[in-house]
């Protein structure tokens, strides 16, 4: 089992804080949170929100910064984590696997291991088949959803929506994706690149009427989606302009959490946070996931491995 670098790093601090107590004669037990005057009360979240993105297991050999194998120790840790924690449900940002469809099958078990509520989104990894049989694999309800929990609306988004991978040769939208990329290359957007998809207008439209109930219902809302819209990165959603004019136009979109560019990201714009998480999958032996922890006026990402602690503001 992998350990975390969460769990080094806290251990160093109590030993370094044990040596300078030593050093100065003051019994460790003199003085017990409990007991002392100035103890407060710590203030418990609404709820916990376990997250992993970009576990890309496959049974192949190592390339670059990619351990495929190792996804499985790093889940699985993940998932003990996340029971230890008690999260109330766990959400996996896509790319589940990196190409196989045997893949699927071997990693799924580690994966439902942990308790609770599970949400899968789409990754461009996660097509060695069509959207529809992948949405079956995984028993998705559908490529993308939303869902309510405790007065906040958690929408997923399918960025593969309109792409070279996802769907038939021939299709629709497969068409409709070669020109939304033609356009792009021709332009020199940074963001014209083949492993990245864009939203179709039907999706768009169904995401602004999941924002309009949920902000008639005073609602908060927090998107995931497998790629970024914001800061400008050659990893973003095709239209990642368009997606980000639905989410701004709502006003109640607290933060946009994706996965996809696995040396991760920040950006905030107009009230909303962009939080792109660190891939799992990358390095031999460091992890990459988080719990985010919701409050009344913040949302406190506690990262474990690789990705880092931040608080999210709430407008």
């Amino acid at each position: 089992m992998l350990i975390g670098q969460k769990t080094k790093q806290n251990l160093g601090v109590k030993l370094k804080c044990l040596a300078v107590a030593v050093a100065l004669g003051i019994s460790v037990n003199a003085v017990s949170p409990a007991s002392s005057a100035f103890a407060k009360t710590e203030e418990k979240p609404k709820f916990t929100i376990g997250v992993v993105p970009d576990i890309q297991y496959c049974d192949c050999d190592d390339n670059g910064t990619r351990f495929y194998r190792n996804s499985i120790d790093k889940l699985m840790e993940a998932s003990q984590t996340f029971n230890e924690q008690d999260v109330d449900f766990t959400v996996q940002t896509g790319d589940l696997i990196d190409r196989n469809i045997s893949s699927f099958s071997t990693i799924l078990p580690y994966f439902n291991s942990i308790e609770g509520p599970k949400y899968h989104l789409l990754g461009n990894h996660d097509f060695p088949v069509t959207t529809d049989q992948v949405v079956d694999i995984l028993g998705m309800q559908n490529q993308y959803y939303d869902f309510k929990y405790k007065n906040w609306r958690f929408i997923a988004l399918d960025t593969n929506d309109l792409s070279l991978y996802a769907n038939p040769v021939g299709s629709e939208k497969y068409q409709q994706a070669q020109v939304m990329y033609n356009s792009l290359k021709e332009t020199g957007a940074i963001n014209a690149q083949t492993w990245n998809g864009g939203v179709s207008e039907e999706q768009l439209a169904w995401l602004r009427g999941v924002l309009q109930k949920a902000a008639q219902s005073q609602e908060k809302v927090v998107v995931f989606s497998h790629m970024p819209v914001y800061p400008a990165n050659q990893h973003n959603v095709w239209n990642s302009e368009a997606v980000m004019a639905e989410l701004e136009a709502s006003g109640n979109v607290v933060a946009y959490i994706n996965g996809h560019n696995h040396a991760g990201n920040y950006g905030y714009k107009n009230g909303i946070h962009y939080l792109n998480l660190k891939g799992m999958v990358d390095t031999a032996d460091t992890n990459a996931y988080s719990i985010l922890k919701v409050y009344k006026d913040r949302i406190e990402v506690d990262g474990f491995g690789r990705e880092s602690d931040r608080t999210l503001t709430i407008r």
